[in-house]
C-alpha cells in the first residue's frame, strides 16, 4: 500500500477524481473514486448502468460523445464544463476498440491576482475555445486591413510523457512556466506576435503579425530556445523539446481551420524528421497529406492481400558471432510506390484503428515463418516479434498470444516479445507475467528514447533491454551516445536482465559494445552472416 503521506503534493493534486470505463454506446464498465466530484459522485454502483440513468443529459451527453471521439481517433479527447455550480475537466482516452477511460476532475480556479503591469505581454490562454475564437476575429482583421498573418504551431515533446508516468497536474505546472518565460519579443526587439494559446497538453499556438520568413523564423527560434531550457520543479529539471510548423494567411489558407490544420502537418513534419528547424508549410507537405488518405485507403486490403510482409535481420552473439535470434520487422511492398517505410504507413495504422488488426496479422503469421527460418538455423534460434503498441494496450493481448502458443506452431521458450519503453510504463506489468510463467522471453525495446521508470523495469518480467539504435549507431563518434549505452546496459545488468543492441554496423562497434558488457546485437556487421529474410504476412482471423 502506498504512504501518500510521504508523496509531494504536487502529485496528490494529480490524482483523478473520478474515473470511468464507458462503452461506445455509453453504458459505464467500471467506476472508482468521485471523492472531490460531489455533484458527479454516483449514489450506486455503476456498472451496467447507461451515463443518462444517473446523471443529467447534458453532462451524459458530453461524456459519451468524447468516449466515441476518443475511441475513432486513438486520441485524448478534453473538454470543460459545469454542473451544479462547480467546473469540471474531463479527459477521455481509447482503451481497446470499443471502450474509453473518462477521468473527470475539479477544474482548478483561475489565479485572481491582476497582470503585472510591467508586463505587457497577456498571459497564455488556456481555454482552447476562447483562443480559436479570437483567433478567428484576428483573420477576419487581418483580411480587412489587408494586414498580414501567421500561425505557429508548436509541439512540445516531453509533456505527454510527463503526464501519464507523472501526473497530469505535474505536466500541467511544467508546460505553465515554460510558456510564462518566454520572449515578448523577437532578437530584433520588435513585438514579434499577437498573442499566444494551448491548443491541447503538447501543442502551443502562436499568432504572428507577419508573413516575411525570416522574421517568423527568428521570433520562433527564440521561442524553441527559451522551450528548450530545463525546468525545475519537485526537486528535478523536466527538459522539452518543440518542434514548429507555420502556415501563412492566404499562401497556405484562407479559413481558421486550415491555417491551423496547416501549421499542425508542418509541425508534424518537423517533429518526424526530428529537426530543431522552423517547418513552414508547402505544397509538398500537401501532396504528402493526399497521399496518407490514399495509403489509409489502401492499408485494409493490403492486410487482406498479403502485401506487408516481415523483413527478418539476425541478432548475433557479438563476440563468436552465432546466430541467436531471428529479429522481425514489417515492411510493406507496394505494388505502385514501391517500399512504404514502417514508420509512415504505422502512423496510419494507429490514427485509422487497424494497428491491432495489422499486429494481430503478423502475429498470426508467425507459425509458418517459424518453420521457414529454423530450417536455415540452429535449432535453439528464437523468433521475436514485435508488437504494436495498440495492441499491447489491448485487453486480449495476453489472450492472443496465448492462442498462438496453444496452436504449438511457435514454442513458448522460443518466442520472443518486443514491447516498447513507453509502452510497457503505459501496460500494468501484472498483465505480462502470466506470458513470462509460459516461457515467453520479453524485451524492452527502445531503451533510451523515452522516459522510463525503474521502479517497473524493475517488477516487470522482462528478458532483456534493447538499446534504440540511435545512441548505438553514435556511440564512437558522441560522448553522450556512449554515456547512455553505458547506462542502459548497467542498469540492464543491475536488473539481471540481458543488455541488447541494434545497429552494430562495424567492428569498432561491436568491440565498444562488449567492452561496456553488452555481448548481443543486430546491424549490417552481420548481414553476410545472415541475410534478410521476408515471409508474407498473412490475414488475420479476426479484426
Amino acid at each position: 500500500m502506498t504512504d501518500l503521506s510521504k508523496t509531494p503534493d504536487a502529485l496528490i493534486e494529480g490524482l483523478p477524481d473520478l474515473v470511468l470505463l464507458v462503452r461506445r454506446d455509453g453504458v459505464v464498465l467500471q467506476c472508482g473514486g468521485g471523492h472531490g466530484v460531489p455533484d458527479l459522485r454516483p449514489s450506486r454502483d455503476l456498472a451496467g448502468q447507461r451515463l443518462e440513468a444517473v446523471w443529467s443529459r447534458h453532462v451524459a451527453s458530453l461524456l459519451r460523445q468524447l468516449a466515441r471521439r476518443a475511441i475513432v481517433s486513438r486520441a485524448t479527447a478534453e473538454a470543460r464544463f459545469e454542473e451544479g455550480g462547480c467546473a469540471y475537466e474531463v479527459r477521455a482516452s481509447a482503451h481497446g476498440p470499443d471502450s474509453a477511460i473518462c477521468v473527470v476532475r475539479v477544474a482548478a480556479a483561475a489565479p485572481e491576482d491582476a497582470l503585472d503591469a510591467t508586463d505587457e505581454r497577456p498571459r497564455p490562454q488556456l481555454d482552447r475555445r476562447g483562443f480559436l475564437r479570437r483567433f478567428k476575429e484576428s483573420m477576419s482583421m487581418a483580411a480587412l486591413r489587408e494586414m498580414p498573418l501567421a500561425v505557429a504551431v508548436i509541439h512540445v515533446d516531453g509533456i505527454a510523457d510527463i503526464a501519464q508516468i507523472i501526473a497530469a497536474k505535474v505536466a500541467e505546472q511544467i508546460m505553465s512556466a515554460a510558456i510564462l518565460r518566454l520572449p515578448t519579443q523577437d532578437p530584433g526587439g520588435e513585438k514579434a506576435w499577437w498573442y499566444l494559446g494551448q491548443l491541447s497538453e503538447s501543442l502551443l499556438a502562436v499568432v504572428l503579425e507577419s508573413s516575411d520568413r525570416d522574421a517568423i523564423d527568428a521570433c520562433l527560434a527564440s521561442v524553441c530556445t527559451s522551450l528548450r531550457e530545463p525546468v525545475a520543479t519537485l526537486g528535478a529539471e523536466f527538459h522539452l523539446t518543440p518542434y514548429a510548423g507555420v502556415a501563412v494567411l492566404g499562401q497556405d489558407a484562407s479559413s481558421p481551420k486550415l491555417l491551423l490544420d496547416h501549421a499542425r502537418a508542418a509541425a508534424t513534419e518537423a517533429r518526424r524528421c526530428g529537426s530543431s528547424a522552423v517547418c513552414f508549410f508547402t505544397d509538398t507537405l500537401r501532396l504528402r497529406s493526399l497521399a496518407r488518405l490514399d495509403i489509409a485507403r489502401e492499408l485494409r486490403d493490403a492486410i487482406a492481400n498479403r502485401d506487408i510482409r516481415l523483413r527478418y535481420v539476425g541478432r548475433h552473439d557479438l563476440a563468436s558471432g552465432r546466430l541467436v535470434t531471428w529479429v522481425g520487422y514489417l515492411r510493406w511492398l507496394h505494388p505502385l510506390r514501391g517500399e512504404i517505410r514502417a514508420a509512415e504507413f504505422l502512423k496510419v495504422a494507429e490514427t485509422t484503428g487497424l494497428a491491432t488488426t495489422l499486429s494481430r496479422a503478423v502475429l498470426s503469421g508467425l507459425g509458418e515463418d517459424f518453420a521457414r527460418l529454423t530450417a536455415a538455423a540452429d535449432a535453439d534460434v528464437r523468433l521475436s516479434f514485435g508488437a504494436l503498441r495498440h495492441h499491447v494496450l489491448h485487453e486480449d493481448f495476453a489472450t492472443d498470444i496465448g492462442r498462438l502458443l496453444s496452436e504449438g506452431a511457435v514454442p513458448a521458450d522460443r518466442l520472443e516479445l518486443r514491447v516498447s519503453e513507453r509502452v510497457l510504463i503505459a501496460r500494468e506489468a501484472v498483465d505480462l507475467r502470466c506470458l513470462g510463467q509460459l516461457g515467453v522471453q520479453l524485451v524492452v525495446d527502445e531503451v533510451g528514447r523515452g522516459m522510463g521508470s525503474l521502479d517497473l523495469l524493475a517488477r516487470a518480467p522482462i528478458w532483456g533491454l534493447q538499446l534504440d539504435r540511435a545512441w548505438v549507431t553514435a556511440l564512437r563518434s558522441d560522448a553522450v551516445a556512449r554515456k547512455v549505452c553505458h547506462a542502459g546496459i548497467g542498469m540492464a545488468t543491475a536488473l539481471g536482465v540481458t543488455p541488447i543492441a541494434t545497429g552494430v554496423d562495424d567492428p569498432e562497434q561491436r568491440e565498444a559494445l562488449l567492452a561496456l558488457g553488452c555481448r548481443l546485437g543486430s546491424g549490417d556487421l552481420f548481414r553476410d552472416a545472415a541475410a534478410d529474410m521476408a515471409t508474407p504476412v498473412r490475414a488475420a482471423a479476426r479484426a
